[in-house]
C-alpha cells in the first residue's frame, strides 16, 4: 500500500519524469520548472513487466555537475556506432535540440553554459522519488544496480561503503553486481554481502583455489506471470585493471561458455525473460550479445555510457544508464508465452532542482555526512576553469592533479589513472575537500615518484592504449588512456600495438624523450602491493591550498589520429 505522501512525492517526480519521456519535454520541464499531475496520469504501464536500472553511481549520494565526454572512440566493428558518437554528432543521431535539457544531460557542448539553466542531476534522494514515482505505477517493478557503487566519495573511504550500503538498502535493490566494491578488500566484500537483503550476483566470479563459482550466478523473480532470470556479470579483468593482491582469494573473466550454459539453464527452469546485470563493459557486451544465444536484455555498465534509445544486437537490447546517479532506466516489457514480444524504454533524467527529494533518504544521507561534514566542506580554493574528467584523454581534473604531482613530487613527467569518476565542478565553484576525495578516493590512493626510462614509459603508454583501442573489445581490459602531465605524445588508434604511441617529448623543453635516459615520474593509484607516497589527496590539496585559485589553459598535449 503507498502511503499518501509516498503518493505526493511520486506525484511530483512523475511530473517531471513521464512528461521527459521526448527530448522536447525534458528542455521544457527544466527550464520552466514546472510540475503537473497530468503528466502523472498520462503515464500507462506498458506490458507485465518493469526493470529499473542504476549504475556507477561512484557514491555520489548528492547532486553533481557531470559533464559528458568529448572523447570516446570506437575502434574495429564498433567505431562510429553508439556509445562512441560524442558532442554533435550525438544530438544529431538521436535528433536531439542543442541547448536543450536533453542535449545538457547526454553531451558535453555549452555544459557550464546549459548547467546554469538546468542545474545539478543526480542525489540519491532524488532518485529514490524518482523509484517511488515507479513502484507508484508498477508496485513489483525489479531494482538492479550495476556496480561501481560502495566507492567513489570521501564518505564512502571513510566509511568503506557502508554509506552507499545502507543507501541502497533503503532503496530497495533487489539485486547487484559488482567492480570497485573489490577495492575494499575481499574480506570487506565478504562483510557487506553477509547482510545484505538482496543476491550479489557474478557468474563469473570463480575460487581462485578450487575454481567453482563463489556467488550467486543469477536471481528468479515471478513477475506478471512470467519467471524473469537476471544473470550477474561483474567486472571481468579485475587483477589487471585493479590490485589483485585485494581478492587473492579469486578469479574472474568474461567466461562466456559459461555464460551461455546459465542462460540455457535458467531457461530451461522456465524463465520467459533473461536479464544479464553487467558490468563489463558497453562493447564487451555488444560482442558478448552476438555470441551467447537466448538473452533478451543486457543492461551493461562501466563505461557510464548514457543512451537515450536502445542498442539491438538480434534479438538483445543493450540498455546503457550512464553514471554519477544522472539517470534510471525504467524498462516495461510485454513477455508472453515464454518470450518478449515488445517494450518501452526511458532513460529518466534526475534533473535535482525539479525532483523532490525523498525525505527518508536526505535523512539517511545526511546521517552518514554528518561525521564529517566539517573536513568535507572546508574549502580549499576556487576554480575558475570548468573541472571535469570524463573521455579517453586528459580532462581538466586530470590536468590539475597532475599539475599538483609535478609541482609537489618534484617531477617531471606526470601519469595520472585512466578513471571515468568523478564529479565536475562549474568555474566559479569553490574547490572542497569533497570534491578533491570525489575525483581520488581510492583504497590505493598513495603517490609514488620513481625514476623510469623513456623506453619503459613508451612501453607503458603502448600497453594502455592496447587496453583501450585493441580491435578485440575482449582485450580491452582497462580504463581510458593515462592521464598525462609534463609530457605530450602522438596517438593513432588505428595502428597496431607496438605502432600507436609516437613524438613523445617533455612538454617544458620540447625535448623528445630518450628511450635510455631515466625521467623522474609522479604518479598514483599502483596496483602493486606495498606502495609508498602520500597520500594523492593529500597532494592535490596541497597544491590547490598554495595556488589558491585555479586557472587551467587548453591541454594540447595530446595529438589523437587515425579516427
Amino acid at each position: 500500500m503507498v502511503s499518501r505522501r509516498e503518493f505526493l512525492q511520486a506525484s511530483a517526480a512523475a511530473a517531471a519524469i513521464w512528461g521527459a519521456s521526448g527530448s522536447a519535454n525534458w528542455g521544457r520541464l527544466a527550464a520552466q520548472q514546472r510540475l503537473s499531475q497530468d503528466d502523472l496520469l498520462g503515464r500507462r504501464t506498458f506490458g507485465n513487466v518493469t526493470l529499473a536500472h542504476v549504475t556507477d553511481i561512484h557514491a555520489q549520494t548528492r547532486p553533481v555537475w557531470f559533464r559528458e565526454p568529448e572523447w570516446n572512440i570506437g575502434v574495429g566493428d564498433f567505431a562510429g556506432l553508439p556509445p562512441h558518437l560524442t558532442g554533435k554528432a550525438m544530438l544529431d543521431h538521436y535528433g536531439v535540440a542543442p541547448g536543450s535539457g536533453q542535449a545538457y544531460a547526454l553531451a558535453y557542448p555549452d555544459f557550464a553554459a546549459l548547467g546554469q539553466a538546468y542545474g545539478r542531476m543526480g542525489g540519491m534522494d532524488r532518485v529514490a522519488t524518482v523509484l517511488n514515482a515507479i513502484r507508484a505505477d508498477r508496485a513489483d517493478a525489479i531494482l538492479l544496480d550495476g556496480g561501481d557503487t560502495w566507492h567513489g566519495s570521501m564518505v564512502s573511504h571513510l566509511t568503506r561503503g557502508q554509506d552507499m550500503v545502507e543507501v541502497m538498502n533503503h532503496l530497495g535493490v533487489d539485486a547487484m553486481t559488482s567492480h570497485w566494491e573489490w577495492t575494499f578488500g575481499q574480506d570487506r566484500v565478504h562483510e557487506v554481502v553477509a547482510g545484505l537483503p538482496f543476491p550479489f550476483l557474478g557468474q563469473n566470479i570463480y575460487d581462485a583455489e578450487w575454481d567453482e563459482p563463489e556467488f550467486d550466478d543469477y536471481a528468479l523473480f515471478e513477475r506478471g506471470g512470467t519467471l524473469v532470470a537476471v544473470i550477474g556479470q561483474a567486472f571481468p579483468y579485475m587483477p589487471i585493471a585493479n590490485p589483485g593482491w585485494m581478492f587473492p582469494d579469486y578469479s574472474f573473466g568474461i567466461r562466456e561458455r559459461r555464460l551461455q550454459e546459465v542462460v540455457n539453464e535458467v531457461r530451461a527452469a522456465g524463465a520467459g525473460l533473461v536479464v544479464v546485470l553487467s558490468h563489463n563493459g558497453f562493447d564487451v557486451d555488444r560482442k558478448l550479445a552476438g555470441r551467447v544465444q537466448g538473452i533478451d536484455v543486457i543492461l551493461t555498465g562501466h563505461t557510464h555510457d548514457a543512451l537515450p534509445t536502445p542498442e539491438r544486437v538480434g534479438q538483445t537490447l543493450l540498455i546503457a544508464s550512464g553514471s554519477h546517479g544522472k539517470f534510471v532506466t525504467r524498462l516495461d516489457l510485454d513477455v508472453r508465452d515464454g518470450r518478449l514480444h515488445d517494450f518501452r524504454h526511458d532513460l529518466i533524467p534526475v534533473f535535482s532542482d525539479i525532483i523532490v527529494p525523498d525525505p527518508d533518504m536526505a535523512a539517511l544521507i545526511d546521517r552518514h555526512r554528518a561525521p564529517h561534514k566539517d573536513a568535507l566542506e572546508e574549502v580549499l580554493g576556487t576554480t575558475e576553469s570548468l573541472l571535469f574528467r570524463r573521455g579517453n584523454f586528459n580532462g581538466t581534473w586530470d590536468d590539475l592533479i597532475c599539475n599538483a604531482m609535478l609541482e609537489e613530487r618534484d617531477a617531471e613527467i606526470a601519469l595520472s589513472p585512466g578513471v571515468r569518476w568523478g564529479a565536475s565542478l562549474m568555474p566559479g565553484d569553490a574547490i572542497t575537500r569533497e570534491a578533491v576525495f570525489n575525483v581520488t578516493a581510492m583504497t590505493y590512493g598513495q603517490c609514488y615518484r620513481i625514476e623510469m626510462t623513456g623506453e619503459m614509459l613508451h612501453t607503458i603508454m603502448e600497453d594502455v592504449a592496447d587496453n583501450l583501442f585493441n580491435p578485440d573489445p575482449y582485450l580491452q581490459q582497462g580504463g581510458d588512456m593515462v592521464r598525462v602531465g609534463g609530457m605530450g605524445y602522438t596517438i593513432d588508434v588505428s595502428a597496431p600495438m607496438g605502432n600507436r604511441i609516437t613524438g613523445m617529448h617533455l612538454i617544458a623543453t620540447g625535448e623528445a624523450l630518450d628511450p635510455a635516459r631515466n625521467y623522474s615520474v609522479a604518479g598514483w593509484a599502483s596496483v602493486n602491493e606495498g606502495t609508498e607516497g602520500p597520500q594523492i589527496w593529500d597532494v592535490v590539496e596541497a597544491h590547490v591550498r598554495r595556488h589558491g585559485t585555479i586557472r587551467l589553459d587548453p591541454n594540447t598535449s595530446v595529438t589523437v589520429r587515425g579516427v
